[in-house]
């Protein structure tokens, strides 16, 4: 008995060591991002056995940076970095990897980010001790395409309670986005609760579609169940969300307490949503008083057929003969979409449409687009 003992005592011994040692060889929780006092923010990776680690984020100007490896850690500091929300992968061994010490992760079209916000005292995207407004997800019937779809909706704070009627922003994504897009890669609900308690803003309701019409919502929320999102979708350009935007109109103007007249309403768009809110203000002159271009797309591809877009001469020319009260136009110097947004304002100019123009740094990307709206909201409904 006594020596079943011993024996049992001395396995114990053993693999108590054992997992000492073992675990000793395994660093304490690694936090990646961290967050310095002056701004800059320190990533890391534990990934003893890989030969090459890099990060992509867009704040880098040439979109990635080596890591560095210390005791099996890869590790990359930014400089100092201006209130804002960022997004991030790895790279090892030429395979992307999302941050696995952050659990704040995001989908943007077909690709997943880890995510990293830095606020500041003016910063408008971090949600803060205010009244805050309601999201909701709607689904609309769409007789046009014959189907139903669902809306992305934020009603400001107090509307639940109110008997008043309130104008509306409709906001459009880009290419590969959804109607979930601006809530949470553009932060509209935060831009609009803080812009509205401040009073820079008016409390609007705003409304986000679905632009890709062959799909009823965002990936994983309609009836195909979960499948692979795509980048590239058909029918995104080719007139058919401009033809059956109607229906939109109708649904909210049905079933919400707004403003029906064109002094309350406005339409926005990022690239493709640009594009579409051109082409759908352009050819319903009568529907809107504001209207925003972030970064548009401007001219349809090679192919496409539609009367969306034809005569645009003389649809401007309706559309400054009817009025308007702000034309808001904003683009990236570097923006692959800077020359064709270019040619339209001259267009606009020969035609003696008056509109406001912002050109900013940086290229096709949503800090820009998070700036636009944020200026673009204080100057719509007043």
């Amino acid at each position: 008995m006594k020596r079943y003992l011993f024996i049992w005592l001395l396995l114990l011994y053993i693999t108590s060591t054992f997992a000492q040692q073992s675990l000793s060889t395994i660093p304490s929780r690694i936090i990646s991002p961290s967050i310095n006092s002056d701004g800059s923010v320190t990533f890391s990776l534990y990934m003893p056995n890989a030969k090459q680690v890099s990060i992509k984020g867009d704040w880098l100007i040439n979109g990635s940076a080596s890591m560095q490896l210390t005791n099996g850690i890869w590790s990359y500091q930014t400089s100092t970095l201006l209130p804002d929300v960022y997004i991030y992968t790895f790279n090892v061994d030429g395979v992307d990897l999302i941050d696995p010490s952050n659990v704040y992760q995001i989908r943007d079209a077909s690709t997943l980010y880890s995510i990293f916000m830095i606020e500041g005292t003016s910063h408008m995207y971090g949600v803060k001790d205010i009244s805050h407004g309601t999201v909701s997800h709607r689904w609309y019937p769409s007789p046009t395409l014959n189907k139903q779809r669902r809306l992305s909706i934020y009603t400001p704070p107090g509307y639940e309670s109110s008997k008043k009627k309130y104008p509306v922003l409709y906001l459009l994504h880009g290419m590969g986005g959804d109607e979930e897009a601006w809530l949470n890669l553009g932060r509209v609900s935060q831009i609009l609760d803080n812009l509205i308690e401040s009073g820079k803003a008016s409390p609007m309701i705003v409304v986000m579609s679905n632009g890709n019409v062959v799909q009823q919502a965002t990936p994983g929320q309609d009836s195909k169940g979960f499948y692979m999102p795509s980048f590239l979708l058909p029918h995104t350009m080719d007139g058919e969300f401009e033809s059956s935007f109607n229906d939109i109109l109708a649904f909210i103007e049905s079933n919400y307490n707004v403003k029906k007249n064109k002094a309350g309403r406005a339409i926005a768009g990022l690239s493709m949503g640009g594009y579409h809110s051109l082409y759908i203000s352009a050819n319903n002159p009568e529907l809107f008083d504001y209207i925003g271009l972030f970064s548009p797309a401007i001219y349809p591809n090679k192919g496409i057929a539609s009367t969306i877009y034809e005569k645009m001469d003389e649809k401007l020319m309706q559309q400054a003969k009817q009025g308007y009260k702000l034309y808001w136009i904003g683009i990236g110097k570097d923006d692959f979409l800077y020359n064709d947004v270019a040619k339209q304002r001259n267009q606009m100019n020969a035609l003696h449409m008056p509109y406001i123009y912002r050109e900013t740094d940086k290229g096709h990307v949503w800090t820009n687009w998070r700036n636009y709206l944020s200026e673009f909201v204080t100057l719509i409904f007043k």
